[in-house]
């Protein structure tokens, strides 16, 4: 059996997922998070699988979507992208504090993932917290002023006004710098990171992702174990079932999950 509890921390708006019978136990943790215009519901099976295997599993709203939306326009969210990956990175301090306070972290084995924007949000938070001890990256991108550069040129060449200066978007791109861990690898620090990303993606670039990889697999040759990639040539924008599977295989084997709760 397996509960879901739908609770509030601060403003952020979550569900908690985990095996009943270890409710009021702390637990292995992984924080989950959605993608852009999705939301913390629809990722519901990540969750149940990992709750099978003795994870507690936070699933929160990032701002302006689900519960927290506003009825912004798809253009005005687009123009908010990098306000909500920046403020969700900031946000799972919350959470990690909330887990510590309230007893339901079993000693540091917090690990986190997310789709699509949930996956750039979660290379991003590698700048920050070290707590953080394994991650998973499903259509993520971890070239933050790439990414943002590129998105920049395609409103462009649609002809679509950008409601900012140049001054403007220049001061964005610069803080993205902090967040931005395909020019500061460094940071990973050899923590267990799993990529999977399919190559017909027209949504968040697989070439960004995979160079990345190539980049700093060398960081890990004393533990090459710690950096998997794993690559769909049929997939677009939509993770698969192996993807899904390889998620809770990755955190299963990296969190400790049989010894911590043994």
């Amino acid at each position: 059996m397996y509960y879901i509890d739908h609770y509030k921390i601060k403003d952020i708006p979550l569900l908690e997922v985990g095996p009943q019978e270890s409710k009021s136990k702390p637990l292995p943790v992984v924080i989950f998070i959605h993608g852009f215009t999705s939301a913390k519901e629809h990722n519901l099976h990540y969750a149940y699988y990992l709750a099978e295997k003795g994870f507690r599993v936070l699933l929160p709203e990032c701002d302006l979507h689900g519960e927290r939306s506003k009825g912004s326009s798809a253009m005005e969210l687009s123009l908010q992208f990098w306000n909500i990956v920046i403020k969700t990175i900031h946000e799972l301090e919350d959470l990690h504090t909330y887990l510590v306070e309230e007893n339901k972290l079993k000693g540091d084995s917090i690990g986190v993932a997310g789709t699509s924007m949930g996956g750039i949000i979660t290379l991003g938070a590698l700048t920050q917290f070290e707590w953080i001890k394994a991650a998973v990256s499903l259509m993520g991108n971890p070239s933050y002023i790439g990414f943002a550069q590129m998105q920049i040129d395609g409103i462009q060449k649609q002809g679509i006004p950008i409601p900012f200066t140049d001054e403007q978007l220049q001061a964005q791109l610069d803080a993205l710098k902090a967040y931005d861990l395909s020019i500061q690898p460094d940071l990973l620090k050899k923590r267990p990171l799993m990529f999977w990303h399919g190559e017909k993606d027209g949504t968040v670039p697989f070439a960004h992702a995979h160079e990345f990889y190539e980049k700093v697999k060398n960081l890990y040759n004393e533990s090459p174990t710690l950096i998997q990639f794993h690559r769909d040539p049929k997939a677009d924008h939509k993770v698969s079932r192996y993807g899904v599977l390889k998620t809770v295989e990755w955190f299963e084997q990296h969190l400790k999950v049989s010894q911590l709760t043994s």
